[in-house]
């Protein structure tokens, strides 16, 4: 990414911590660590970030980058469409970045539970969007594309489906355009995934063929993407990463624990993350 992530400041009149001798501290195995705990401290650093500050960039880039697996995963399911798989991809990651500015890690709520639906959603709109089977007035299309997306933000915020008086008021427009532009839903192809399969002998809907997701198989996808690129760093740098991430120490208590500076810790943090994120980018 063209953005350079600064370090932190630490002031003058604070002295760098002494250095201490080496000390015994716990093992640490690299499968206790995967994407899901990076995010989780990364969605920390987010929201303790403003918007017009650099490292917000850097961290919200760093976000996309390590759950890009979760895309994939989700793009997977509709691997059977008539639609080249690095488009569904596409149109999920963009499911993907509207997940995590809205994510609140204060919820409680971990992140893939959160954005696998904002990801599935984007790229089945893509399929109705694409596959009008009679003539719709453009004006019709687009309001029915408001509709989806405003039915997706009030579902959110309500937790229940919204009213049709509740869309209208949300987009500014009477009820009975609201009613039409959700009548016009109507007019998707054969492809929609309500559709019966192709084969002549098979039974029930192409919806019905689709996996569930499996939370046990996403994990491992998450750590064994991790794992291999947490081997290959030097052993200071590992252990860095394990205690700001798996044990959740600040950087100054990080210092005292290996016998750096805080601001030593800061940069080799900022550096081993934009190796990883390179050596993930790199696979994808």
């Amino acid at each position: 990414m063209s953005v350079k992530l600064g370090s932190p400041m630490v002031p003058a009149s604070r002295p760098a911590p002494t250095a201490h001798p080496a000390q015994s501290a716990p093992v640490y195995d690299i499968d206790a660590i995967d994407t899901r705990t990076l995010s989780r401290s990364l969605f920390l650093r987010l929201a303790d970030l403003t918007e017009d500050c650099p490292e917000r960039t850097y961290v919200r880039d760093t976000l996309i980058e390590l759950n890009l697996p979760l895309v994939r995963y989700a793009a997977a399911r509709f691997r059977s469409r008539n639609e080249p798989m690095e488009d569904i991809v596409q149109v999920g990651t963009i499911g993907l970045i509207k997940a995590i500015d809205r994510f609140d890690a204060g919820r409680g709520v971990e992140f893939p539970t959160f954005a696998m639906p904002t990801v599935v959603g984007e790229i089945k709109r893509f399929f109705r969007d694409t596959s009008w089977s009679v003539r719709v007035p453009r004006r019709l299309q687009e309001l029915r594309l408001a509709l989806t997306r405003a039915s997706d933000d009030l579902s959110q915020q309500l937790d229940r489906s919204p009213t049709v008086s509740e869309l209208a008021a949300c987009l500014g427009v009477s009820e009975e355009d609201v009613v039409d532009g959700l009548a016009v839903g109507n007019a998707y192809t054969a492809s929609s995934l309500d559709s019966p399969p192709p084969e002549e002998d098979g039974e029930g809907s192409l919806a019905d063929r689709l996996g569930y997701e499996d939370s046990a198989l996403e994990g491992v996808e998450y750590r064994e993407s991790l794992k291999p690129l947490l081997a290959q760093l030097p052993a200071r740098e590992r252990r860095i990463i394990m205690l700001r991430f798996f044990s959740n120490m600040t950087q100054s208590q990080i210092g005292e624990e290996v016998g750096i500076s805080q601001m030593h810790v800061s940069r080799l943090l900022t550096r081993t993350l934009a190796q990883l994120r390179e050596g993930l980018i790199a696979e994808a």
